[in-house]
């Protein structure tokens, strides 16, 4: 057997539950992206389309085959918008990175520090009203085609938890420091939804991105305080 086909199948049970392997993985992969997201390390956006294949999988377990044959539509829907969205961030942020350095190179009196790091900011006023309104109405317009393709009810917390993961991975590629505070938003509807549906290896990493995310905003709200502005 090989590797592959063994991250594939395996499993193993917590109480009288069955909890494939991959799930563990891919969370774990998601940990390392959350990780270097918050160190704001380029190699955060690689790491994280890596887990986003795996969940993806597992999200859909009754396509896949998987011992729990619920789907997750918004789960599994979300991976390929974070693939999508984490190849615009991965851009951005190696754009960013070659910019500073470049700049750092050709001028002693640029500051250098953050190693090309993109600059934490906070999102002005149209932005912030951006995100507010794009957070509602993709929740509304999603929550009944979820419902029609025969996602896990309740519903709306799925299509929540699909659009506030695209607005927050957005804000992240952005650099904007809201984005950790969506991201806690999107855990506090997330966790009892996956408990629900027995997804119970993604519900537990849920509660410790909650905490996380909330490490996550300090730490980047006090970068954008002592960094320049962008």
């Amino acid at each position: 057997m090989s590797f592959f086909s063994w991250l594939f199948d395996a499993t193993f049970t917590v109480g009288d539950q069955v909890v494939l392997w991959r799930e563990v993985v891919g969370n774990l992969f998601g940990l390392a992206s959350a990780l270097g997201g918050m160190r704001r390390r380029v190699w955060a956006w690689p790491v994280g389309i890596v887990g986003n294949v795996l969940l993806f999988t597992v999200f859909l377990g009754a396509v896949f085959g998987t011992p729990d044959a619920t789907n997750l539509l918004g789960q599994a829907g979300r991976q390929v918008m974070f693939v999508i969205v984490s190849v615009y961030g991965w851009t951005t942020w190696r754009a960013a990175r070659t910019a500073a350095r470049t700049a750092a190179a050709s001028d002693a009196t640029v500051d250098a520090t953050s190693d090309g790091q993109i600059l934490p900011r906070w999102a002005n006023g149209r932005q912030r009203a951006f995100l507010v309104v794009a957070a509602v109405a993709g929740t509304l317009v999603l929550t009944p085609i979820f419902r029609a393709l025969g996602s896990y009810e309740p519903v709306w917390a799925d299509a929540w938890i699909f659009v506030g993961s695209v607005l927050a991975t957005y804000g992240m590629a952005r650099g904007w420091v809201e984005f950790w505070l969506v991201w806690v938003a999107v855990d506090l509807v997330g966790v009892p939804l996956l408990l629900s549906a027995g997804y119970w290896a993604t519900a537990s990493m849920y509660v410790f991105y909650g905490a996380f995310t909330l490490t996550g905003f300090f730490v980047w709200w006090r970068a954008s305080r002592t960094l320049p502005a962008s």
